[in-house]
């Protein structure tokens, strides 16, 4: 890739950037959310087609218009959410699309779990090929997905944050897979915020920061320390608000409720916290680490497989949502479709969570526009007007109105999920101003979020978490950026 640029809607994800890879290495790309990973990686294996500058394979000019069309060069991407399909087999997930057939169209299902069988076992993997792919752990599914790219003939292999979900046995199992394949001449492209995974697996490491290259260095040559670094620009101009806050939990806070041990089976392992009254309490981890998984167990939505959930100090089950609610939980995820109607009015979808207590009997839309008039003025909703349609509104707003929802009478514990992800600059302060008031009123605040900005500039404690377990805590003193990405 030479001189690469690339533009949306007049903001660019990418500036003049030079990426190059080598026949037979692991090349890691790291970087912070926003940095130009994931749209350099989507150029390159054809899903956008449309940039300047020049793309080479083997010293000639190529143009990409379609992953179809990327896979047919030899490039192929495996992708952070796995597209295999439970139901099906494991032999028809390593063929999907592309099942071998007879000359009258159907399909040669022993040929292929002939060489179904023998692409896994090219990776290491002893399974029988009629196995329901639903049934098999994630990290043998990510390897099967993994051999159907192989199996499509591709060369260059485009692998998105492949351990965030895996076990350490996993882990090890995929990266042998890896130098596997790097024997065999293919590359790997290994895009991953787990800086320990890229320097033990990778030959070389480039790092992305806003839109542009910042280094390509041999991987022997770089440590954690010196790659954080090149990550988030320290000691350069580019510092800014959320690099760095001076934390103040305190211990004689009471206890509004306390998670201790907390497992699920799968993504939670282990987990204890305490949120106090009037305190906001950050939880900081990659993607994959297992903390919307937490944030969903603590308002019901996902079922606990061990441990224990304290409120006020009693022990407490939710089997559902509405028993967290009636609990005085609120939850606002990080999908905001997940929770608002877009095609209903503002004030119907801030009243939605009150009716059992403002129309017992009969709808009252008055009360209902009253209500949610108060909080279009309060929180500085734009347009202010509450017989709008939701859709009508920009994605900072429609976090407003989410978040109006739970404030006509306040819960005990407001749990938030990427609360400002994908917003503006003018619509990130009117929400983190909004928080602040209700840590002031005495509510017991959990912010989770991918975003350290957003963790730093919030709370008030931090809790890191990795791979599903807690890997560190910070309570008070000083803590930068650095140290959340370190810890995570």
């Amino acid at each position: 890739m030479i001189g690469v640029s690339k533009a949306f809607g007049g903001i660019h994800a990418l500036r003049d950037v030079d990426f190059s890879l080598m026949e037979g290495e692991i090349h890691g790309l790291v970087g912070e959310n926003g940095a130009g990973k994931s749209t350099m990686m989507k150029l390159i294996s054809g899903v956008y087609h449309g940039f300047e500058g020049e793309m080479r394979m083997a010293g000639q000019p190529v143009h990409l218009r379609s992953p179809r069309d990327a896979l047919d060069h030899g490039i192929g991407m495996v992708h952070q959410e796995l597209s295999v399909i439970s139901d099906l087999t494991v032999a028809e997930n390593v063929f999907l699309g592309t099942q071998p057939v007879f000359s009258g169209g159907v399909i040669d299902w022993a040929r292929m779990k002939r060489e179904a069988k023998t692409q896994l076992v090219t990776l290491g993997l002893d399974i029988d090929p009629d196995t329901r792919m639903g049934s098999l752990p994630v990290g043998i599914q990510q390897l099967i997905e993994l051999s159907r790219v192989l199996f499509s003939g591709a060369r260059i292999i485009i692998l998105d944050e492949p351990t965030s979900a895996l076990s350490p046995p996993e882990v090890e199992r995929l990266f042998a897979a890896l130098r596997m394949l790097r024997q065999q001449g293919r590359t790997i492209v290994f895009i991953s915020h787990f800086l320990d995974d890229v320097l033990n697996v990778t030959d070389r490491v480039t790092v992305f920061r806003n839109g542009r290259k910042v280094t390509t260095e041999l991987t022997s040559n770089l440590t954690k320390d010196s790659v954080i670094s090149h990550m988030i620009g320290r000691g350069t101009a580019e510092m800014h608000i959320g690099e760095s806050a001076e934390l103040t939990g305190d211990d004689s806070r009471p206890v509004v409720l306390e998670a201790r041990d907390l497992s699920d089976g799968s993504m939670v392992r282990g987990v204890s916290l305490k949120l106090r009254a009037g305190e906001i309490t950050g939880v900081y981890g990659f993607m994959g680490c297992g903390q919307i998984e937490l944030a969903r167990a603590l308002f019901g939505k996902n079922g606990l497989k061990g441990g224990q959930i304290l409120l006020d100090g009693q022990p407490v089950s939710f089997p559902s949502t509405a028993s967290a609610r009636r609990a005085g939980i609120a939850f606002l995820p990080e999908s905001r479709g997940l929770m608002l109607f877009r095609n209903e009015k503002v004030f119907k979808n801030v009243s939605i969570a009150i009716l059992g207590r403002i129309n017992r009997i009969l709808l009252k839309p008055q009360r209902e526009r009253e209500i949610a008039e108060g909080h279009i003025k309060d929180l500085q909703i734009r347009p202010p007007r509450a017989d709008i349609n939701l859709g009508n509104l920009s994605g900072g707003n429609q976090q407003k109105v989410a978040l109006a929802k739970w404030l006509t009478y306040l819960p005990k514990v407001l749990i938030l999920s990427e609360p400002t992800r994908g917003m503006d600059v003018g619509a990130k302060e009117d929400v983190i101003r909004i928080v602040k008031s209700l840590r002031e009123k005495g509510v017991a605040v959990l912010v989770l979020s991918t975003e350290p900005e957003t963790i730093l500039t919030l709370a008030d404690r931090v809790t890191v978490m990795k791979r599903g377990t807690v890997a560190r805590e910070f309570v008070s003193g000083s803590i930068e950026k650095a140290d959340l990405l370190d810890a995570a």
